[in-house]
């Protein structure tokens, strides 16, 4: 046999026909290769990359480019998530994987493989001959792509949910609001073969307890006055999934009815003597743990051993602050060309809360600080102290006495320097606008209302700023 020798492979042909994006940078971010397949990703010409700086392609800053953090630490980046949107305006979301390249301990470039999902899935469709159905019923729009993070014990909760979604038994997933409770619902339903078929949420917390079971179970004409024949969710979300969002909120005589149902698989309509058969998934939801909810008397449980068949913990943000970082560069990229901004990162005193902060509204209170932030950066590339929203302050206030006083740094002086900051935001968007207060709010994204409030609280008077423009 011939020995193989590797000299001899065209490396370049091998990496031209992956089915990943590829895309090798110089020592200065300068692109000397692009593959087809990142060509489609990005909707960007070979040609048009191929000799131009990353930072040129992508709307993205050093910091923000995996590739060129790649090149300034040295270090692979795995398995990163990272929602980006070229010079030309396509939007993509990808993991990427880098990979530093040296040559005789001299570090000359990175390799970037990337996977796109929605290329990925029209490739398998593809692969597989499937037929073109028509527009799914479901309205589950996340997938299990949308969860970031590589958190073992989340990456362990997503295994169980892909191992999980096609069995026919029920799944209860515990966590505190905010982790995404939902968002891994919607995952398992179009994860499974029921992903064509209905998906149906409901807040049980959100509805009378005088109008739940009717709502669930279905009503036939005469029931009660005025009731008329009316299929429940459990019926119309047959062959699909049904997602019961804080069961433990449900009353309890209703909880033993639907024991019943999950045991039979059957339901009967409020009123009727006719059982209907069942084919469905079932998925619930708690906020505290079962042996919590079961001791204070708000979830039966014997009902906990039949909806918890699979039971999957989410770990809350204060538990995954190794990934804050993570999930702050995917919001980031995600609002910047939803907002027309151009954020880059966070200021240290931003970084220094964020990390000693416990998030008790989780990565969904995360996201709509870093959303309300983007908002009033104006054109800075940074956020601030002064762009955070007030209650996070408020929230924050004893917890960060406590860690900055520890380290010498009075809590006082990081208010302090935030009312500091605001303040000179306020003058610039008034020198800027000649005084005119109106078009200063408008310019920082505010209400005027709001703005002559800041005026107020800052002391400043927009006379002092007439005819000043910069």
């Amino acid at each position: 046999m011939e020995k193989l020798n590797f000299e001899d492979i065209d490396i370049y042909r091998v990496l031209s026909s992956m089915h990943e994006g590829v895309m090798i940078a110089d020592a200065k971010g300068i692109v000397r290769f692009f593959n087809e397949t990142q060509a489609k990703i990005d909707d960007i010409d070979p040609q048009d990359a191929i000799g131009k700086k990353i930072t040129d392609i992508y709307k993205l800053t050093d910091n923000t480019s995996p590739t060129m953090r790649c090149l300034k630490s040295g270090r692979s980046i795995i398995n990163e998530t990272l929602m980006y949107q070229s010079q030309l305006g396509k939007v993509a979301n990808i993991i990427n994987n880098v990979y530093p390249l040296y040559k005789s301990g001299e570090l000359i470039g990175a390799i970037n493989f990337s996977k796109d999902y929605q290329l990925l899935e029209k490739t398998m469709v593809r692969n597989k001959a499937l037929p073109q159905k028509k527009k799914t019923k479901s309205n589950a729009r996340f997938r299990f792509s949308d969860i970031i993070g590589s958190n073992q014990d989340m990456r362990n909760a997503v295994r169980i949910a892909m191992m999980s979604s096609n069995s026919p038994s029920p799944i209860m997933i515990c966590g505190e609001t905010g982790t995404g409770k939902e968002l891994f619902a919607q995952s398992i339903h179009n994860h499974s073969l029921r992903k064509k078929k209905q998906f149906i949420p409901i807040n049980c917390a959100a509805i009378p307890e005088t109008l739940l079971e009717g709502i669930l179970f279905g009503t036939s004409k005469g029931a009660f006055t005025g009731a008329i024949n009316k299929s429940g969710l459990f019926e119309q979300a047959n062959g699909g999934t049904i997602f019961l969002d804080e069961l433990d909120s449900m009353p309890m005589t209703l909880q033993a009815k639907l024991l019943r149902v999950i045991q039979e698989r059957k339901v009967r309509k409020l009123g009727s003597l006719k059982e209907n058969d069942l084919d469905i998934k079932i998925i619930s939801s708690v906020g505290h743990p079962p042996l919590e909810i079961i001791q204070d008397g708000t979830l039966r449980m014997d009902l906990f051993y039949r909806m918890g068949v699979v039971f999957i913990k989410l770990p809350p943000l204060k538990e995954r602050k190794d990934e804050i970082e993570e999930l702050i560069r995917y919001f980031i990229a995600e609002y910047n060309p939803v907002l027309n901004v151009q954020v880059s990162g966070l200021s240290q005193n931003v970084t220094d809360l964020f990390k000693h902060y416990d998030w008790p509204g989780n990565v969904r209170e995360l996201k709509h600080v870093i959303e309300a932030a983007m908002n009033m950066v104006a054109k800075s590339h940074t956020i601030r102290l002064v762009h955070l929203p007030p209650h996070i302050f408020s929230f924050a206030k004893k917890q960060l006495q406590k860690t900055f006083e520890t380290k010498n740094i009075s809590s006082s002086n990081l208010f302090r320097t935030q009312a500091e900051n605001e303040k000179q935001i306020i003058s610039n968007a008034l020198r800027s606008a000649g005084g005119n207060a109106a078009k200063a709010a408008r310019s920082l994204g505010i209400s005027p209302q709001s703005f002559h409030y800041k005026l107020k609280k800052h002391g400043l008077s927009r006379k002092n700023y007439l005819g000043q423009i910069n």
